[in-house]
């Protein structure tokens, strides 16, 4: 998934689509999109949902890590100094996106965590981030003028989710038993939405101003957002048992690659979006990077 998001960008700042190309391409990532809401809404069961609910404690702390610390330290990220506005609206935009479902099942299955907690609670961040986001990033955001039409969001976000819990009781346990479609379908998304995006970015001269010590800075700046909520969300769960903990700390410090590209293209004009996204692909690098290290600790720490 990284050398495929990592050739998007590429080929979008080598190979840049124009004319009726980029006007295809446009469409395809708008019926992509929609789809792949369609896929989330309809494999996600309900009922297990509002059963994992009753763990108030974890469930609870890991929402609260999700959509209130991260959003305060994206905050108080616009206050570095250095940043340019593009690079803090990224940082906030990143703040307010939900939680990865499969690396933070995967981090804590492989730290010996309590993985049912986590499955549950990084798809209620989900569930809860296809209302949440947007909403958020309209109040957040709002004083940039790179949002989007409200209307793009519920036709692109909201309906086809609704209209994928809606027929859920039917395609839901096919989906669930043939992950492979939702897999290649997120993936594919992905893809299309980062060469989408940063062809848009290409052709229009947005990346004009970014600069090597800019990355480094931008970099810089996500492994600390990293740290400090890997800190906090590990404080945060002192008092649960160990399981839970693992689970939590897994849950509460990620933000999603797979939600966040697709909500990006939908909520920021295409001049933003791309400069919006670049932040959530650094920090879905290290995230990856740094847990897969805390995962085999914990899980030999548990052991």
């Amino acid at each position: 998934m990284v050398l495929v998001v990592l050739s998007a960008l590429v080929l979008g700042l080598l190979v840049p689509a124009t004319g009726n190309a980029a006007e295809v391409l446009e469409t395809a990532r708008t019926a992509a999109i929609m789809l792949l809401f369609f896929l989330y809404g309809g494999r996600m069961a309900t009922r297990d949902v509002w059963d994992g609910l009753r763990n108030v404690r974890l469930q609870g702390r890991m929402l609260a890590a999700t959509y209130v610390v991260f959003p305060a330290l994206g905050l108080l990220v616009q206050l570095v100094p250095g940043l340019d506005d593009e690079a803090k609206r990224g940082l906030l935009f990143l703040c307010l996106l939900p939680s990865t479902v499969q690396a933070s099942v995967v981090f804590t299955s492989v730290a010996r965590g309590n993985v049912a907690g986590a499955l549950t609670g990084a798809t209620i961040s989900n569930l809860v981030g296809i209302v949440l986001t947007p909403l958020l990033v309209g109040v957040l955001l709002v004083q940039t003028g790179g949002t989007a039409d409200a209307t793009d969001i519920v036709v692109q976000l909201l309906l086809p989710f609704a209209v994928g819990q809606l027929v859920q009781p039917w395609i839901g346990p096919w989906l669930r038993r043939h992950p492979v479609l939702t897999r290649t379908t997120d993936r594919s998304t992905i893809a299309l939405v980062a060469y989408v995006s940063v062809s848009e970015a290409t052709t229009s001269g947005a990346w004009d101003h970014v600069t090597v010590p800019g990355l480094a800075l931008l970099a810089l700046v996500s492994a600390a957002l990293l740290a400090a909520m890997l800190a906090i969300t590990w404080a945060g769960g002192r008092r649960l048992d160990m399981g839970d903990r693992i689970a939590l700390l897994m849950v509460g410090s990620k933000k999603s690659l797979a939600t966040g590209l697709p909500m990006a293209a939908v909520l920021f004009t295409p001049a933003v979006a791309a400069s919006v996204t670049l932040p959530v692909i650094v920090f879905h690098q290290l995230q990856l990077a740094t847990c897969a290290v805390l995962a085999r600790r914990l899980a030999a720490r548990v052991e």
